[in-house]
C-alpha cells in the first residue's frame, strides 16, 4: 500500500516537473520571434527612416503599423479587441494599460483605431533602427532616473495629445511577470489631467503566456485586448485626487484581468 502511494506521488511529481519544464519548441519559437522582429526592423524600418529623412515625408508610422501586422502574422499571433465602441472617433485619450510582453505595443498599434503614441523607456533609444524610428512614431522616451527630464518629456507628450495623438502609457513602468499586475506610476495620470483628456483603461490578456517576461519561451495564440469605459479627469487636482484616480483605473484593469491585488497600488514616480 505504501509502495502504491509512493509510486502515485512520484508520478504526480514527474507530471508537475514536466508541465513546468521549459519546452524546447517554445524556446526555439522565442528566438524565431526575436529574429523575425529584427529582420523586419532592418528590411522595412531602416528604408522607411531613410526615405523620411530624404523626402521629409513621414512614412515610418504607416510602415510600423504594417510591420507590426506582418510580425504578428509570422509568429501566429492574432489580436481580438473588445470594447472599441468605448472610444469616440473624434476624441483623444490617454490609454492606461497593463504590460507583460514585447507583444503588447504591436498588438495595440495594429488594432486600436486611433493615431497612437507611446511613452517608452529611454533604453529603447539604444536599439538599432528602433531607437532612430521612435521619433517618427510619436514615441516619447522617458528617463525615469532624472525627474526634471521625465517631466519635460511628459509635457511634450501632453502637447501631442492636443494635436490628436492618443498616448498609450504602460502604467507599471516595466513588463510584469506572468499573471502579475504591478503598482501603477503616476506620470500618465498627471499627463491626462494636465491635458484635460479622458483615460481609457486597457486590459491586455494572454501576452504573458504567448511571450512572457523571464520565460524565454513563445508560441502562437490569440491576444485579447479589452478597452474599458473611459474615466473622466475633469476636476482632479490634488495629490489625493490622483491617487483615487489611479486606484479606480487599476481596479478596473485588475478586475478584467482577474488577478489578485498587489500592494501598494501606487508606485513612486
Amino acid at each position: 500500500m505504501v509502495d502504491e502511494r509512493d509510486a502515485t506521488a512520484n508520478v504526480a511529481a514527474r507530471e508537475v516537473e514536466s508541465s513546468t519544464r521549459p519546452s524546447i519548441s517554445r524556446r526555439l519559437f522565442y528566438w524565431w520571434a526575436l529574429l523575425t522582429a529584427a529582420l523586419l526592423l532592418v528590411i522595412l524600418g531602416a528604408p522607411a527612416i531613410l526615405l523620411s529623412l530624404l523626402t521629409r515625408r513621414n512614412l515610418v508610422y504607416r510602415v510600423a503599423v504594417r510591420g507590426g501586422r506582418i510580425w504578428l502574422r509570422l509568429i501566429g499571433v492574432k489580436v481580438h479587441v473588445k470594447g472599441s465602441e468605448n472610444l469616440a472617433p473624434d476624441k483623444t485619450y490617454v490609454l492606461i494599460s497593463n504590460h507583460r510582453s514585447y507583444l503588447d505595443p504591436p498588438a495595440l498599434l495594429t488594432s486600436i483605431k486611433k493615431r497612437l503614441g507611446f511613452i517608452a523607456k529611454k533604453e529603447l533609444l539604444r536599439v538599432p533602427v528602433l531607437g532612430q524610428g521612435m521619433m517618427y512614431v510619436n514615441a516619447v522616451a522617458i528617463d525615469r532616473g532624472r525627474s526634471a527630464s521625465a517631466i519635460q518629456r511628459m509635457q511634450a507628450a501632453t502637447e501631442r495629445l492636443h494635436s490628436g495623438v492618443s498616448f498609450v502609457v504602460f502604467a507599471e513602468g516595466t513588463r510584469a511577470r506572468v499573471g502579475e499586475l504591478l503598482p501603477f506610476k503616476k506620470g500618465g495620470f498627471y499627463m491626462a489631467i494636465q491635458a484635460g483628456m479622458s483615460i481609457a483603461p486597457v486590459a491586455i490578456k494572454n501576452t504573458d503566456r504567448l511571450m512572457g517576461k523571464g520565460t524565454s519561451e513563445a508560441g502562437p495564440g490569440t491576444i485579447e485586448i479589452t478597452i474599458l469605459p473611459p474615466v473622466e479627469t475633469e476636476g482632479f487636482s490634488t495629490e489625493e485626487d490622483v491617487e483615487h484616480l489611479i486606484e479606480k483605473v487599476r481596479a478596473m484593469i485588475k478586475s478584467e484581468l482577474g488577478v489578485k491585488s498587489v500592494p501598494p497600488v501606487v508606485a513612486e514616480g
